[in-house]
């Protein structure tokens, strides 16, 4: 992420058309309150930085009342004041005026033209695919992603959707776009998951587009307040908005973010199609937990390198994993600790599989998050079964060092 980041968005790679159907979209559905202007620094509009936009995310938007918090829309119809008239909302999956609040931060955050909640992270990733992705072209994806990524990107090749083919960090990628090796869609994680490596995203961007494909992120370690792929060139950012975008383990929520028009137009069609839409109820805890993700990701950073700093020493643990931002870090137990009482002794960490709540949980991939990845495959990049990845919260860094130190020393057997 250190390259010179793309701005401009008329060198972007056109969003390729489906031969097998002609293209379908629909406008972008908005919020009336919605102003285009109110984005991120760019060189344009008001200088709003990404603390503002978060903490304000969501007011202004019921100008009848006031509201400081946007109301809860539950109602699914909507009266029409006559015959071919609207008030710009007829039914609850096409378009809720507190979805399109959400909606509408969502794109003001990552800087883009179009935002997207979904019932999932995995709804979002499939929608992005068959919305924007050609059928039966190929797809490159790295290796190292989520477990649920990988397993749904076999299922759309196994049915002979697409060609997928499965590439390891940088490298990978560069050996397998450019201009002889044509692509419809690149699909990273940065950093990796759970190997936390690292994905130079403007150099992605740019082999993706000389393969003619569009690149998309998984952006749900960083989130905006860390990282705007779109400012670095990504055509589509995905989120599994579960996690520190909402922060509380209370909503099962996803997101898309698209840089250009043409394409909101296209997922919006899809999205109104089959309906995998955010509830009036899960946009509100989602917009709510958007408010603090800033301190939230503060804390949850600091307390990461907190964490880091203990594990590092500790001759219980083989090596660390931790890409210096976000409060995600892995890290590889040493032989001599048994991984099940290891576990079971800790008493601030939770042994879970989500992540990005204010809670701190451990996760064991392999046999988890990443079980459906063959040994083989998961080998490749180096994660073993000996690999914990740590959700690192926000309580006391002094109580999560102790738990996890305290917890190795049961697992080998001795008492801290």
């Amino acid at each position: 992420m250190t390259s010179t980041p793309s701005t401009d968005r008329t060198d972007r790679t056109r969003i390729p058309d489906t031969p097998r159907s002609p293209v379908r979209a629909s406008p972008v559905h908005r919020h009336p309150t919605w102003d285009a202007t109110t984005a991120c620094p760019r060189g344009t509009g008001p200088s709003l930085r990404i603390g503002t936009l978060l903490a304000q995310a969501g007011t202004r938007t019921d100008p009848l009342t006031g509201a400081i918090t946007t109301p809860i829309h539950l109602s699914t119809a909507f009266g029409h004041p006559g015959l071919g008239e609207s008030t710009g909302y007829d039914y609850t999956r096409t378009a809720s005026p507190t979805r399109d609040v959400v909606q509408d931060a969502l794109a003001r955050l990552d800087g883009g033209a179009a935002g997207f909640a979904l019932s999932s992270g995995m709804a979002a990733i499939e929608l992005a695919i068959r919305s924007l992705v050609p059928a039966g072209s190929r797809i490159v994806a790295l290796e190292d992603l989520y477990g649920g990524s990988y397993r749904l990107l076999e299922v759309l090749a196994s049915e002979g959707a697409y060609e997928v083919d499965f590439v390891l960090g940088d490298e990978g990628l560069r050996e397998a776009l450019g201009p002889d090796r044509p692509a419809s869609l690149v699909l990273v994680e940065s950093p990796t998951n759970p190997m936390m490596a690292l994905i130079d995203l403007a150099a992605a961007a740019r082999l993706a587009h000389s393969a003619g494909a569009l690149l998309a992120v998984d952006n749900t370690f960083l989130t905006p307040y860390l990282c705007r792929p779109l400012e670095l060139g990504a055509d589509i950012v995905l989120y599994s908005a579960t996690k520190y975008l909402s922060g509380h383990n209370d909503v099962m929520a996803g997101a898309i973010v698209v840089a250009d028009e043409a394409a909101g137009e296209r997922v919006q069609y899809r999205l109104n199609t089959t309906g995998a839409t955010l509830s009036p109820f899960d946009c509100f805890l989602l917009l709510r937990g958007l408010k603090t993700l800033g301190v939230r990701m503060d804390r949850h950073e600091a307390n990461a390198r907190a964490v880091v700093a203990a594990l590092e020493p500790s001759p219980l643990v083989d090596r660390v994993l931790y890409p210096g931002r976000s409060g995600m870090v892995s890290f590889e137990v040493a032989e001599g600790v048994d991984i099940a009482a290891m576990l079971a002794a800790l008493r601030v960490f939770t042994f879970a599989e989500s992540l990005g709540g204010v809670e701190s949980l451990v996760t064991n991939p392999s046999a988890q998050t990443h079980a459906d990845v063959p040994p083989e495959r998961r080998a490749a990049y180096g994660l073993s079964d000996r690999l914990l990845r740590l959700s690192v919260g926000i309580e006391d860094a002094a109580d999560l060092t102790w738990d996890l130190l305290q917890a190795l020393e049961a697992g080998a057997g001795r008492a801290l």
